[in-house]
């Protein structure tokens, strides 16, 4: 709770915060939609905003709004499968190099860096070509976290690095304590900020990836997100059509959406530092 209160002590934290908590509250009332968002002209066609349609219709016959918080849930769905299951990789990848050491830090390494090199755009576009047909929320946020965790490994591995040298990991290992408990009780702890940091990091990440693997359509198109909004209203040229409150809806929320989650990690980095630490918290 202490830590939350410093967080909070942030504008950027606070603001943030109360910003996701209404997107996602957002992505809930998906929940209440009264159309099938897979379905077409279902209500009528290119509706200005109004008390009926709030942000208006599109000219697929689909309600604004309500395609937005299936969006919205979706969107969040893909790059939350994303960052979890690259901060599993990067989380083992890091301990067992940092703690390890030897031919096994290097060749983990090895493998970190060779990554580190691709250029990753045209890998997940050749591996969404791949698996096209089978493309759904799952196996495009599997798809995401496959290139996304080796930064974020080495970053671990560095904390790791240091901590194996510090006096409660001698006494824990002189004492019999096993490496597995060694780590889960007395590393975790330490990583957990960095970790969680991290994963805000990689959650805008594959929201982004989304977006631009949407828009050059390698994804379902009929599946609503972020990114197949986006889609669909610049094939339907709306921005030259007058429609605006159709391209802009996902732009708006896109926008949103990463400038709290960029918030949020500045803030949480900015409180792991000591130096930055001690200003804020007025230690």
């Amino acid at each position: 709770m202490k830590t939350l209160r410093d967080l909070f002590r942030d504008y950027r934290f606070a603001v943030s915060f109360i910003v996701l908590l209404i997107i996602i509250i957002l992505a809930f009332l998906s929940v209440f939609s009264p159309y099938d968002p897979t379905l077409w002209n279902v209500v009528p066609r290119d509706m200005k905003p109004s008390a009926e349609y709030w942000l208006g219709t599109d000219s697929n016959g689909q309600d604004i709004f309500w395609q937005a918080t299936f969006a919205i849930r979706n969107s969040l769905i893909i790059s939350l499968i994303a960052g979890l299951v690259s901060r599993v990789i990067a989380i083992l990848v890091g301990m067992v190099a940092g703690y390890k050491g030897g031919a096994t830090d290097r060749v983990l390494m090895f493998i970190s860096d060779s990554l580190l090199v691709i250029p990753l755009f045209l890998v997940f576009v050749m591996l969404a070509m791949l698996v096209r047909e089978h493309m759904n929320l799952v196996v495009l946020g599997l798809m995401l976290s496959l290139l996304t965790w080796p930064w974020d490994a080495r970053l671990i591995r560095s904390m790791i690095l240091s901590l194996r040298e510090q006096e409660f990991t001698k006494t824990a290992i002189l004492s019999g304590t096993g490496t597995v408990k060694l780590v889960l009780n007395e590393y975790m702890p330490f990583t957990m900020p960095l970790i969680f940091s991290t994963l805000i990091n990689n959650i805008g990440f594959a929201i982004g990836l989304e977006i631009t693997l949407a828009i050059i359509g390698l994804v379902d198109l009929m599946t609503p997100t972020l990114g197949t909004m986006l889609n669909w209203a610049l094939f339907y040229q709306s921005t030259f059509l007058g429609r605006w409150w159709w391209v802009l809806t996902p732009v708006v929320l896109s926008n949103f959406l990463f400038i709290a989650l960029y918030w949020q990690s500045v803030s949480i980095s900015e409180y792991l530092d000591p130096r930055t630490r001690i200003q804020r918290v007025g230690a």
